[in-house]
């Protein structure tokens, strides 16, 4: 194993101690002997079951049989959701085939940011995580149930559903993916017509039919950013069946693993010999495999903040110095845009899944020690699906990447780190991808031109504003003061001002997530302006520098000069109104910082580790 993958692991093992046997004691007081629908009365079974059929019935009242419930982010406007509507059907044939039951248990919210993208309802998306993971739990709370199947795939909607998962850790429960869309439009060319749009080169129409041509049929979207994140996260800590992740919706091969998937899970109840919930799968091994996967593929960034939710859920305490010391640890081996021009159809036919589990296992680099839904160990997962003669069957995967200019041979990495850095100086602490920079590191020292929100700086770049070496601070974008939106609206102007050959760069205390590409983003900056970070007292013309190499994130004003400046302030009343942010008011009063993940779930939870309660 390597040194300092197993170092970060024994700091959160060590660090995690009190919350990590709080959580396991919690999850076996929920375990009972038998179907956990024994535990409720006459009136409350006969409510559960009112619905069923005959046979199911009977089955569920006889307490001899298993029932899954089945947890849903289906709707028909996403096109990574849309196959999801038959699968309750699907799973429920598999599951009674091998003699146990099913019940749809609840649907959840699945929004989507590349709609919301630089409009009001973007202010919803990362609240929506904690949203989705209450209303399973919502679901789940029915007690009817001896496993569980989630069905979810993009952004908020999978770290959601596993810290609904992990909090009924007892359950042993498997994620169904759906798979991404066939390849469209390359990358590269979606790309440059968005920057011939910024400098008013193409009309909407041409950029319409550019992105239409992207995004075009049912499927997750192709590029790597946080859905396709989500998917090869969950399958690296061993919660999605082997080489699953990212088989096209619609094939042969797709509706074998969705069977399989159903008939797994009731090999997992505590009904048998094999009892594996959830809760002992996600350990602090699986959370570094987790990490691991995502730095060597350079994965989305908003997982710096639901790695550390999600660890949470699961009594552990992970925080960005670890990302920080697992991405010096691990080499970045595959090229998938935005980190290059492959999608991850492309990643697939070079090798997927199976190569970089084989890769990253033969270097030491993932911790073989671990429970998954398929039983100890993971090499399970250097094997890769296939249908022969009409049957579901694994086959060893590759020895060697087919194009090793998407995966690349582990000896001879593309970058010799994760592609993630963590910068710490004055102004608190951010986190930047550098795996899709142009070069090895970022370093930049130039004046600051300061906005409120992303909407005023598209005046100041038409305007010509922009045209010198400069540090772009977007502030008040934080958990707290507007639920920290993507500000993805902001690249394709950043990137032509790049071309044009000027040094530029970004600081917020927003989000720039998967699709963070070639322009050097410090991001998700703590603490905010809103709560009274230094972000908040810089003026425009400030030197800032940042320097990926050293970590440091500076802002090259005077302790005596701070100290003199006035706390900016924003009146934010119109972003916590309109388009249902008003209802949310209560979550992100409570929302925890970047670094503690953003999220409103733990607060009591925290407090009774502590013993503060």
């Amino acid at each position: 194993m390597n040194t300092m993958i197993q170092e970060v692991t024994d700091r959160i093992i060590a660090r995690s101690q009190v919350s990590r046997a709080a959580y396991l004691a919690k999850i076996e007081r929920a375990r009972k002997q038998g179907p956990l629908r024994g535990e409720l009365s006459c009136g409350n079974l006969a409510h559960g079951f009112a619905a069923c059929g005959k046979e199911d019935k009977v089955d569920l009242r006889n307490m001899i049989k298993a029932n899954i419930a089945i947890v849903s982010s289906y709707n028909d406007m996403l096109s990574a959701h849309q196959p999801y509507e038959d699968y309750p059907q699907k799973l429920k044939k598999a599951i009674s085939e091998v003699g146990s039951v099913a019940q749809f248990a609840g649907g959840v919210p699945a929004m989507c940011d590349g709609v919301t993208q630089g409009n009001p309802g973007m202010e919803l998306s990362l609240m929506s995580r904690d949203n989705i993971a209450m209303a399973a739990a919502i679901g789940l709370s029915h007690n009817m149930f001896d496993g569980a199947l989630m069905l979810g795939i993009c952004d908020k909607i999978v770290p959601g559903l596993l810290l609904a998962g992990l909090s009924f850790g007892h359950l042993p429960t498997i994620f169904v993916p759906a798979g991404p869309m066939p390849s469209g439009l390359p990358n590269k060319e979606k790309a440059r017509i968005r920057q011939e749009f910024a400098q008013g080169k193409v009309g909407r129409e041409e950029l319409l039919d550019a992105e239409s041509q992207s995004y075009h049929s049912p499927g997750t979207c192709t590029f790597y950013g946080t859905a396709n994140s989500n998917q090869l996260v969950v399958e690296m800590m061993g919660l999605h069946l082997p080489g699953s992740s990212f088989v096209n919706p619609g094939t042969e091969l797709r509706e074998a693993l969705t069977g399989a998937a159903a008939r797994q899970v009731t090999r997992l109840t505590d009904l048998g010999d094999n009892y594996m919930p959830i809760g002992h799968i996600v350990d602090a091994k699986a959370m570094v495999n987790g990490l691991v996967g995502l730095l060597a593929t350079g994965g989305s960034t908003n997982h710096t903040m639901h790695l550390v939710a999600v660890a949470r859920a699961a009594g552990l305490i992970v925080n960005w110095d670890d990302f920080a010391d697992l991405s010096s640890a691990i080499p970045l081996i595959t090229r998938i845009y935005p980190n290059g021009s492959a999608d991850i159809n492309h990643f697939t036919a070079a090798g997927g899944m199976s190569l970089l589990f084989k890769q990253l296992l033969d270097k030491g680099l993932l911790h073989n020690d671990v429970n998954t839904i398929c039983g100890y160990g993971l090499e399970r997962y250097t094997q890769e699906p296939r249908i022969v003669d009409g049957e579901l069957t694994w086959v060893e995967g590759v020895a060697e990447s087919f194009d090793k200019e998407v995966v690349a041979d582990i000896n001879y990495p593309f970058k010799p780190d994760g592609g993630l850095s963590v910068l710490t100086g004055n102004l608190g602490r951010a986190v930047m991808k550098t795996s899709a920079l142009r070069e090895p590191h970022c370093k930049i020292k130039a004046p600051a031109v300061v906005f409120e929100d992303q909407y005023s700086f598209d005046a100041a770049f038409k305007s010509g504003e922009l045209d010198k070496d400069c540090v772009v601070v977007v502030r008040f974008q934080g958990p707290a003061a507007i639920g920290m939106p993507e500000l993805h609206r902001l690249t394709p102007p950043l990137g032509v001002q790049q071309d044009k050959g000027f040094k530029v760069a970004l600081v917020t205390d927003g989000r720039m997530s998967g699709a963070s590409g070639k322009v050097p983003a410090a991001i998700h900056l703590t603490p905010e302006a809103f709560k009274g970070g230094l972000i908040g007292k810089i003026n425009t013309g400030d030197l800032i520098e940042i320097d990926t190499s050293t970590g440091k994130l500076t802002l090259h004003v005077s302790e005596v000069d701070l100290a003199a400046r006035t706390q900016a302030s924003l009146d934010l009343t119109a972003s916590h109104q309109g388009m249902g942010r008003e209802l949310f008011a209560g979550m992100r009063s409570t929302l925890t910082g970047a670094e503690q993940g953003a999220c409103s779930l733990f607060i009591e939870q925290d407090k009774l580790d502590s013993g503060l309660l």
